[in-house]
């Protein structure tokens, strides 16, 4: 489990890494949000400390770089990644629909109403608990939540999440 520790950790967690919590696994020193950690190889990526100097003898070439890194990043994270997408499953047909802006205070407050708890209502719409905890924090986008989901939650607590309709 992560500590999101920004250091001073006892000598018991000097070998696990402060933002993944891997163990027994070589740590070294990187900025993440501000905070210096001691991180494993794997979130050793998310360093936001500029390596190197600068290009134009002032700070002006490290910006350019961070903001190119920036860019990067977002061009990678918008590019579909299919590997972990199920066999027979045609996500192109159950794209997620504009939603209210408020779309997770909605279904919080229609699941309390009909006194269900997450899991319950995730068992009630055959799906996973995570998906509709997703939708309920306003996560749907990130979480990839399809339309169905979305037209399932509505038609079960009889409440509106799509904008528009």
């Amino acid at each position: 489990m992560a500590k999101y520790s920004t250091g001073g950790a006892g000598s018991s967690a000097s070998d696990s890494c402060e933002l993944c919590g891997a163990e027994n696994v070589d740590l070294q020193t990187a900025s993440v949000a501000g905070a210096t950690l001691s991180v494993c190889s794997e979130c050793a990526q998310h360093d936001e400390t500029p390596s190197g100097g600068s290009d134009d003898g002032g700070d002006g070439g490290d910006r350019k770089r961070q903001a190119a890194q920036n860019t990067a990043r977002m061009q990678d994270a918008a590019q579909a990644d299919a590997s972990h997408w199920e066999d027979g499953a045609d996500y192109d047909d159950d794209q997620l629909p504009y939603l209210v802006g408020d779309y997770g205070e909605v279904l919080v407050e229609a699941r309390q109403d009909a006194g269900l708890q997450t899991g319950e209502l995730a068992e009630a719409v055959g799906a996973d608990e995570s998906d509709v905890l997703a939708v309920e924090q306003g996560r749907a986008t990130q979480a990839n939540v399809g339309g169905s989901l979305i037209g399932a939650l509505e038609a079960e607590l009889d409440v509106r999440l799509v904008d528009g309709e």
